[in-house]
């Protein structure tokens, strides 16, 4: 029998064993620990600005050079990284639902395309991913390295190019939060992973799963904002805590070097 190393409860197990349908919102802990810097990192050069300087429209357009390459160079930081364990667990864990017969959804605030690396199939990026780019005007797409030197503009109609990205001001994408809201309002099991829980509407996510009967568990190494409305909290990085989880389910975990099915 499978002997788990961090304290998340047999009632988990047990749960997500019934599930039917699984849901997962992720954030940016489990990033973090690929060494991913999060969103408000010092980092060189970009020390001097903040976050909200350059992810908005009204930057962009004042000055689309060096948005441009601040988004080329927050690319190369995760070009340079791989998936850690805790995604590729995640990938397990679908695939083992799928495989009885289930539904799965990971919903992602993250922009790093890690759990797709992963292999994660059922996937909503929340918040767009920073590895596409598309034309402002025309909205045709952009090669990923096109961003590498600006202004970066679009080869169709002149227009300029912006990463896929949802900026301070704009609201999410209503078939990403849409696809979201539906499967938190239907799971059985509901997990959240490395997120603080301070950004709506992604936040609401797994309260909306608990108020529709879902069994909610939270796997973060500090309790979020609103973690004291959930059914449990595992403390740890997901890294640790996930893999154990999958193995507890009897699940395999995908190797690091296995290719992407």
């Amino acid at each position: 029998m499978h002997q788990p190393l961090y304290p998340f409860s047999d009632t988990l197990v047990r749960r997500l064993r019934e599930a039917e349908r699984v849901a997962v919102l992720t954030g940016a802990g489990i990033s973090a620990e690929s060494g991913v810097p999060t969103f408000r990192d010092p980092d060189g050069l970009w020390q001097k600005f903040r976050p909200e300087e350059l992810a908005n429209v009204e930057a962009f357009l004042d000055n689309p050079t060096l948005v441009q390459g601040w988004y080329a160079h927050r690319r190369a930081v995760v070009e340079d990284v791989a998936p850690n364990d805790g995604h590729r667990a995640l990938a397990a864990l679908e695939r083992w639902v799928v495989g009885r017969g289930g539904e799965f959804l990971l919903a992602t605030q993250n922009v790093d395309g890690l759990h797709r690396r992963a292999g994660s199939e059922s996937l909503v990026e929340l918040h767009g991913t920073i590895t596409r780019s598309h034309c402002i005007d025309c909205h045709a797409p952009a090669h990923e390295s096109a961003l590498e030197a600006g202004p970066l503009t679009c080869e169709n109609c002149g227009g300029l190019v912006r990463p896929d990205v949802v900026w301070f001001g704009e609201a999410l994408p209503e078939e990403a939060i849409g696809r979201a809201t539906e499967a938190a309002a239907m799971a059985d099991v509901y997990l959240s992973v490395g997120t603080s829980s301070v950004v709506y509407p992604a936040a609401g996510l797994p309260q909306i799963a608990r108020q529709s009967g879902a069994y909610v568990a939270e796997v973060n190494p500090e309790p979020s904002d609103i973690a004291w409305r959930l059914h449990e909290q595992v403390r740890g990085r997901a890294g640790d805590i996930l893999p154990e989880i999958v193995g507890a389910l009897g699940a395999a975990m995908p190797r690091p070097d296995e290719p992407l099915p």
